[in-house]
């Protein structure tokens, strides 16, 4: 029996040693974390942080020169653990929309007469990162601008009521009365932008041009440059159409069916052994991007013209809709904004509209990846910010926070400072 209780007293002795043990290792592990962890703080440069920030003391200017110790700062603070805001934080920052206002610079906006005369509409499908999300509506906000958002069905809860405190906050940000739910590669996504310029043509809001965006572009113009460059058009749509490979035409050519699949994505169209009859009203069929710059005429004949509505319906089953409905209907004969059939292909190279950087082509097309790849394309790092803004192009995909913080900051800061710069030479 005496032996039993010193066996009980032992084993008791060693229970309360390892649980100790173990929460000391957890608050060294979390302390080392922590020191370990930039914290992102909301939102990003214009926010107007209690806190020191790491991101606080990179020279964007030296990033933008290619000075090699900014450049090495940068690479240093990707070596650490990243950390964003929350959907639920940023729920709590949007809820009060005057001191959001306020703290984020929306109040500070200031416009041109050329730019006040030429509001542009955007179309936003996006699902996820809030505070991504509302980085790139700063980034292109003015009030004289309109805005629609889609959201996913599927966001979460947070997500969801992030976008509804933006919408809440300015009168000129509204969320797309129909919501879709969005599969990858499916009619879906092409529905969730023609739900949104559906509602932006009863918008009262004269637009001249809209823009449609995702969750991982970012501008590399500001406002006034876009108004200069959406002016240069002259009522022409901007985007991508080219002549299908053999590869490509297979995505038309057969039926796909939206199947369960046990990868990323879930959903996706599958392509079924079904030959599809070929486009109605005799269709020349061109591919692209999901992504314009579209005129508010071709808009309109896009929503009324029965041509559009039976090519729209022919193109539900296969695979990828969004990248050749648009590059397609823009060649259509008598469209507004029309790109003649004969017309030599319009690649990404030369649509202006968005700057995607292939890992396969990079040291042809592009200089390297300072970032990292996601799927063969780029997300950018610190040092591509100088070519991001001489390339030429109006917006860039993929930017990610989480792998690069410098390049978001200083694209804010360069843009801001560009705006300004250009309204005062206007003024003066």
């Amino acid at each position: 029996m005496k032996r039993c209780a010193v066996l009980h007293w032992l084993r008791c002795k060693f229970y309360v040693f390892v649980v100790s043990l173990f929460v000391v290792l957890k608050l060294v592990y979390i302390k080392i974390s922590m020191d370990n962890s930039i914290y992102i703080e909301p939102y990003g440069a214009t926010h107007r942080s209690l806190r020191a920030q790491p991101l606080n003391g990179i020279n964007c200017t030296a990033i933008y020169e290619l000075e090699p110790v900014e450049i090495g700062k940068s690479l240093e603070l990707r070596r650490k653990n990243i950390v964003q805001v929350d959907d639920e934080s940023i729920v709590s920052f949007t809820a009060d929309c005057k001191n959001d206002i306020e703290q984020r610079g929306y109040n500070e906006v200031i416009l041109t007469d050329e730019e006040c005369s030429f509001p542009i509409a955007y179309s936003l499908v996006v699902h996820k990162n809030s505070a991504m999300v509302e980085r790139i509506l700063r980034a292109i906000y003015t009030p004289n601008n309109i805005y629609c958002i889609h959201y996913d069905q599927k966001s979460s809860k947070d997500f969801i009521a992030a976008i509804k405190n933006l919408e809440k906050c300015f009168p000129n940000v509204f969320i797309a009365s129909k919501i879709e739910s969005v599969q990858y590669a499916h009619i879906t996504r092409l529905n969730a932008d023609l739900n949104c310029l559906s509602d932006l043509l009863s918008s009262e809001v004269k637009w001249k041009y809209v823009i449609n965006l995702c969750g991982q572009d970012f501008p590399l113009k500001s406002n006034y440059e876009l108004v200069t460059e959406l002016r240069k058009l002259n009522g022409a749509n901007m985007l991508e159409s080219s002549r299908p490979s053999k590869m490509k035409k297979q995505r038309f050519q057969f039926r796909y069916e939206l199947k369960d699949v046990s990868y990323e994505y879930h959903k996706m169209p599958v392509k079924t052994s079904i030959v599809k009859d070929p486009p109605p009203h005799d269709i020349e069929m061109f591919v692209g991007s999901a992504y314009f710059v579209l005129t508010r005429d071709f808009v309109s004949y896009i929503m009324t013209n029965q041509l559009a509505k039976d090519f729209l319906q022919w193109t539900a089953d296969t695979y990828s809709p969004d990248e050749h409905f648009w590059s397609t209907m823009a060649r259509v004969p008598g469209v507004p904004g029309e790109i003649g059939r004969s017309e030599p292909d319009v690649t990404d190279l030369k649509s202006r509209t968005r700057l995607v950087k292939w890992n396969y082509l990079e040291g042809h097309l592009y200089p390297q990846c300072t970032g990292t790849h996601r799927r063969s394309v780029c997300i950018y790092g610190a040092a591509e910010l100088r070519w991001l803004l001489e390339d030429g192009h109006w917006f860039a995909n993929k930017f990610d926070p989480k792998i690069d913080p410098v390049i978001i900051k200083c694209l804010e800061e360069k843009l801001e400072e560009k705006q300004h710069q250009q309204c005062l030479k206007r003024v003066s």
